[in-house]
């Protein structure tokens, strides 16, 4: 048999196994797990998760190296080879499916997103092979080697409990908010022109637009508007420190009141966004009213959910209340100053 005929008749099973790989990974991301295991033990799902992960890395070094260079495999080799590589993906879906929702939910959404990035890395990496040369190895295949092994490696990365899942879902929100706010103030400290970064001198010499500019009603509204944006930063902030020192995952009850939490705090980020934008020159006062209506009330669900849950500790409960205070003051500023300028 030719090595052309070869390479046609060793696809075959490539392009099954792709098949397979890609219903694996979209069962993954849509299929459910158990609500609760009575034999569930943690250290046990993350030692054999662990181990899955790095069979699946191996098994992708395995088919890449076997497809850089004459001789390729043989049509029995290809098939020995898809099925040892469908047995560790099947392997890995199998232990992320142990992991019940009674754990919780935000670490199951980050395992289950790090399980079908593995798993789109392995089929991504089926498809270079079967679109490329089989007598070379490729850039492209180089690369989306590399992709699993990247995407493996995050293994170590992965939050072990809930408690460390949530934590993770509101220092990322905590970075967008931070930036959103250093933008916003650095934009002010520039000049009276937020917009001079971004057009040459000639433009400016020339340019006489005042829609560019803050008005002094402007500039007083702002102030509100950062108010709210600062009590966000500080609500993230401390309650970041309230799940780092009072989480528990102990309980059913207290693994579903951080899921409560890591839920309700996902919108910060989003609505700060939306209202810093919104106070760039020209301002739209509706607008500008509409956006800051809509993050004071994320932030009043999610003090009120903190003030609810075991995380509010007496010493805690300060801080809520005084954030509960400073965002009905900034609301009630921005509302007094969008209503006069009409």
């Amino acid at each position: 048999m030719s090595a052309d005929n070869a390479a046609a008749d060793g696809t075959v099973p490539l392009r099954n196994l792709l098949n397979s790989v890609r219903c694996v990974r979209d069962r993954v991301r849509d299929g459910e797990s158990k609500e609760a295991s009575e034999d569930f033990n943690m250290q046990h799902f993350w030692d054999a998760l662990g181990q899955a992960f790095k069979a699946a890395s191996q098994e992708a070094t395995r088919l890449s190296l076997a497809f850089s260079k004459p001789p390729l495999p043989s049509p029995d080799g290809c098939d020995q080879l898809a099925d040892s590589i469908q047995k560790s993906v099947l392997a890995l879906a199998t232990v992320y499916y142990w992991l019940p929702k009674s754990q919780g939910i935000t670490l199951r959404r980050m395992v289950r997103d790090a399980t079908a990035e593995v798993l789109g890395g392995v089929a991504q990496l089926i498809e270079v092979i079967l679109s490329s040369p089989l007598q070379s190895l490729s850039q492209e295949q180089l690369t989306s080697t590399g992709g699993v092994w990247s995407s493996c490696d995050q293994f170590t990365h992965l939050p072990r409990d809930n408690q460390m899942a949530v934590l993770g879902v509101l220092s990322s929100c905590f970075g967008v908010v931070k930036d959103a706010i250093e933008e916003m103030e650095q934009a002010q400290s520039d000049s009276l022109d937020p917009f001079s970064d971004v057009l040459d001198d000639e433009g400016l010499d020339s340019r006489g637009n005042q829609d560019t500019y803050w008005s002094e009603a402007d500039r007083r509204l702002l102030s509100p508007c950062q108010g709210l944006m600062k009590a966000s930063r500080a609500c993230l902030k401390k309650l970041m420190a309230a799940v780092r020192g009072h989480g528990r995952v102990d309980t059913p009850e207290s693994i579903a009141q951080l899921d409560d939490i890591a839920d309700i705090t996902k919108d910060i980020s989003p609505s700060v966004d939306d209202l810093a934008l919104s106070l760039y020159p020209p301002m739209n006062y509706a607008g500008v009213q509409m956006n800051a209506a809509t993050l004071a009330s994320v932030l009043r669900k999610v003090l009120q959910i903190t003030r609810a849950s075991h995380v509010c500790t007496e010493s805690e409960l300060t801080w809520v209340q005084f954030l509960e205070g400073a965002v009905d003051h900034n609301m009630q500023r921005v509302t007094e100053l969008t209503q006069a300028s009409v």
